[in-house]
């Protein structure tokens, strides 16, 4: 049955591809997360990424054949969004895959059903390339399906031979376009994207390439096409561009809506920003959704640029103010049946960017002037050019991304220095690598060429906490030595150890190396543990006897220690359940410190944690731990741990095989740190303080254990201390303490209210003393150490009882603190002074600014021995001014 190629609606081409796959033995299976389990790419690029693993015969398929629709975000042709027809960050890749099950042939004629009698394009409108070598596929082509000759174009590998990135899995591909003019004839250029659009990709997967280039034979033939769901939309919608699809144009329209204006009679420099909004906002939207956060690196960061430049274009089609929360909810809204987590995650969507356009709104305020004085001042020179250290400026001062630099620029007609730029930056990152203390730039060198010789660490202190062990390196001021004598610092590397090295927010472990079973014996003091490479690197002190390479030793760890860091380690794993509960689940950890003196868990958060949900998360922690819940602990392949529902660190790398630390029902995470057996061994959790530490980013502080009583002795001994200063029970002391300040803000008020009055008596003194300046009168003087708002009550009232008239008072409330008043007559303002710009260039004279409306003004100053000089300056200001 062929469906009308009249019109069909996005979701329908979507639903149309699924379908027609499942019913040839393909398993549907969901878009894999816009942030990929390979490493060797930022965001997922194309619909086979999820595959990969499979494709390199790393992992059994579960069905031979599959079938996805993709998202995916690519960003290097982002200057070009907008601009083209179908250009995209965001979009849409549906796929059909054969994993070493069917080949070229098969996936030549279904692609070949679908696209003409499924879709219903005239086989006419169809042109196909192939792979210049790839003489296989030409004959399928021409003798199995029936296409011309001269309608196969054979093309190069820049066009016809795929691969997902610098290594791995690819091979020749076979592309299907459709041709919007057919009437033009048989000379085919598939360049001429005005004629041409590329829909169809068919990848015939044969090859692994190396980090060399090299090409080896896959064990499996496999397939893997990318259909783009954009570009359909636009061929069966019958519209000019992906951008006026249904896919899209909503989004647009709504931009255009909070602009005040219509996309069609719109000229094509709006367009293009409407279009830049539409594509950008479909991006960000599911970007967030799968909980990538902005940043200045990594994803972070191309969520943050994305972010920022539908801010700009909105500001330049018009938008005051904050509008992407609006446009967002366009987005969502056509996604949300496609991909539920949108609107599942549709607060945090919003959350962030309100966040960040506020954010860079405030970034724009003070850059673009600086900016517009860089363009005006560039526009002169004869290169056109703005500097690097311009731009560097911008982006390290302001917050300016060097692409928005360019765009800007180039929409004035010049170009930036990025040699420059990049030079500048280099110079930040030394002053600041050098500004950096570390504890031994040498030790890793050391270790480097040591490793020849020795193998690395093993650690043994999941469940031991001493053994013997011998000493393999010595290193003294990062040098390599035999011996150590007592009084020596010193970094040791040992064959196995039973302390943790630092890692994973987890602090080394401190502890003794000794020999010898008598009090003089060797001992060294071990203050810290870091690894470096495959080495456990033990920083101590030689406190007595020789530490000689070879020895055999004792290495052991200081027990109290260690089971504080275990109590508060397995707290922040608590701590991140009760948070996932109470407050939002899609709370992600930060960061984290775990010592033995406390613990601090910085988080993924849109807001602060209110008081309530603070209390009632260390109720359920401490409920956890009155409950005794035994740890399971396991190694297992990663995928089976994901599988399981264990929380990893987001953007944290791990290997194949993981560490699960499971407190069944209470939390599942990878981690290799240390930890208590059971939670009852925590004994005691509390939160000492919660506070934003960065834009979306909170951090909670908390004790456990021991260190909860330690804790609360100091909070018992300050309340008894305050008792017995109130006299006052410790249930009593808020109500006094209340009681106090409000006496306090009482005797303020009316201390207030005796230096105005104070003031005005002072200031009526100076009514006689007012000097005529024509048929003005004004009054230039000090009142001693007058407070601000009585100096600007006394101001008011002189002006006020002049009439016609200019008043000048200033003061000195606190040493090196100078305050200035100026009250001028709308007649005075008809003159040309406003009371605001006159007393901020008085205010200058003792280092201090200030401004206000033309009748009234207020400044401070630094210098008060510049104020004689000041009121001088006022005073002949007035007279020219006023004469």
């Amino acid at each position: 049955m062929t469906i009308s190629p009249k019109f069909l609606s996005g979701s329908q081409i979507r639903q149309t591809f699924l379908d027609f796959y499942a019913q040839r033995g393909h398993k549907i299976l969901p878009s894999a997360s816009l942030v990929p389990e390979d490493p060797t790419v930022l965001l997922t690029i194309a619909g086979m990424l999820q595959f990969k693993p499979i494709f390199l015969g790393q992992r059994t398929p579960e069905s031979p054949r599959a079938t996805t629709s993709q998202k995916c975000i690519r960003t290097n042709d982002i200057e070009n969004v907008g601009r083209t027809a179908r250009h995209h960050t965001f979009f849409e890749m549906l796929g059909n895959f054969s994993f070493g099950d069917y080949f070229k042939k098969q996936a030549i004629a279904w692609a070949w059903e679908l696209s003409t009698e499924v879709f219903g394009l005239p086989a006419s409108n169809l042109v196909v390339s192939v792979f210049r070598e790839d003489d296989e596929a030409f004959a399928i082509w021409r003798d199995e399906i029936g296409i011309p000759g001269d309608r196969i174009q054979r093309m190069g590998e820049d066009d016809n031979f795929w691969q997902s990135g610098p290594t791995g899995p690819c091979g020749p591909c076979s592309e299907i376009y459709y041709d919007f003019h057919p009437e033009r004839g048989d000379n085919i250029d598939l360049e001429d994207d005005s004629r041409f659009i590329e829909f169809y990709n068919l990848v015939f997967m044969q090859y692994n390439k190396d980090a060399e280039g090299n090409l080896t034979p896959l064990q499996n033939q496999n397939i893997d096409t990318g259909l783009g769901l954009e570009r359909m939309a636009q061929i069966l919608q019958k519209v000019p561009n992906n951008y006026e699809t249904d896919l899209i144009f909503p989004i647009i329209q709504s931009a255009a809506e909070i602009a005040g204006i219509d996309y069609h009679n719109s000229d094509e420099k709006v367009k293009v920003s409407l279009k830049v909004i539409g594509d950008h906002i479909r991006a960000v939207v599911h970007m967030i959704a799968d909980e990538i956060r902005a940043s200045n690196v990594g994803r972070g960061y191309i969520l943050r640029r994305l972010i920022r430049r539908v801010v700009r274009h909105g500001r330049l089609i018009g938008i005051q103010g904050e509008f992407t929360v609006r446009v967002a909810e366009s987005a969502i809204a056509l996604s949300e049946a496609a991909y539920p987590n949108v609107r599942r995650r549709e607060a945090q969507i919003k959350a962030e960017l309100a966040r960040e356009e506020a954010q860079f709104l405030k970034t724009l305020e003070r850059g673009e002037k600086l900016l517009e004085e860089i363009v005006d001042r560039t526009k002169q020179q004869a290169n056109k050019q703005i500097s690097g250290q311009d731009a560097f400026t911008l982006y390290d001062t302001y917050g300016f991304p060097l692409e928005l630099t360019q765009e800007i620029a180039e929409e004035q007609g010049i170009t930036v220095d990025l040699d420059g730029f990049e030079a500048a930056m280099e110079e930040q990152q030394t002053r600041a690598k050098n500004a950096r203390q570390t504890i031994d730039l040498t030790v890793q060198g050391s270790l480097d060429k040591l490793a020849e010789t020795i193998q690395g660490t093993e650690f043994v202190g999941y469940a031991e906490l001493s053994s013997l062990a011998e000493v393999e390196v010595i290193l003294v001021d990062g040098k390599s030595v035999e011996e150590a004598a007592a009084g020596t610092e010193v970094q040791v590397v040992l064959n196995q150890t039973p302390f943790y090295a630092e890692s994973g927010g987890q602090i080394g472990d401190k502890g003794y190396l000794k020999s010898g079973d008598n009090g003089d014996g060797l001992l060294v003091r071990v203050d810290d543990v870091k690894k470096e490479s495959d080495f456990f690197v033990h920083f101590g002190f030689v406190e007595r006897g020789t530490l000689r390479v070879g020895d055999s030793i004792t290495a052991k760890i200081d027990n109290s220690g260690r089971r504080r860091i275990q109590a508060n380690h397995t707290a922040t794993h608590l701590l991140q359940s009760a948070l996932r509960k109470i407050v939002d689940d899609s709370i992600s950890q930060a960061g984290s410190l775990v010592s033995s003196e406390r613990l601090r868990f910085d988080f993924n958060s849109p807001r602060a944690v209110t008081a309530e949900e603070l209390q009632k998360i260390e109720d359920l922690i401490n409920s956890w731990i009155a409950e005794a819940h035994a740890a399971e602990v396991a190694e297992m392949p990663i995928a089976l741990a994901r599988e399981k529902g264990a929380t990893a660190m987001f953007g944290e790398k791990y290997g194949d095989v993981v560490r699960v630390i499971d407190f069944p029902g209470v939390s599942m995470e990878l981690c290799g740190g240390t930890h208590v057996s059971n939670t009852a061994e925590i004994g005691l959790f509390k939160i000492v303080s919660e506070a934003g530490v960065a834009a979306g980013t909170r951090r909670i502080e908390a004790v456990s254990g021991q260190a909860v009583l330690d804790y609360l002795n100091v909070r018992d001994k300050v309340v008894r201390d305050l008792g017995d200063r109130f006299k006052a029970k410790p249930e009593e002391l808020p109500n006094r303490i209340t009681n106090l300040q409000n006496e306090l803000k009482d005797t303020q008020k009316h201390l207030a209210a005796v230096k105005s009055e104070l003031a005005i008596a002072k200031s009526d003194q100076l009514l006689s003393a007012a000097e005529a300046i024509g048929e003005f009168k004004i009054i230039v003087a000090q009142l001693g150490d007058v407070d601000t708002e009585a100096l600007k009550t006394a101001a008011e009232r002189l002006q006020q009882k002049l009439g016609n008239a200019a008043v000048v008072l200033a003061s000195i409330p606190e040493p090196d603190k100078v305050s200035l008043v100026a009250a001028f007559s709308p007649e005075v303002n008809k003159k040309g002074l406003q009371a605001g710009k006159f007393i901020g260039g008085i205010a200058q004279i003792c280092g201090g600014k200030g401004g206000g409306r033309p009748n009234l003004a207020q400044a401070g100053g630094r210098d008060a021995s510049k104020l004689q000089e000041a009121l001088e300056s006022a005073r002949n200001q007035l007279v020219e001014g006023l004469g």
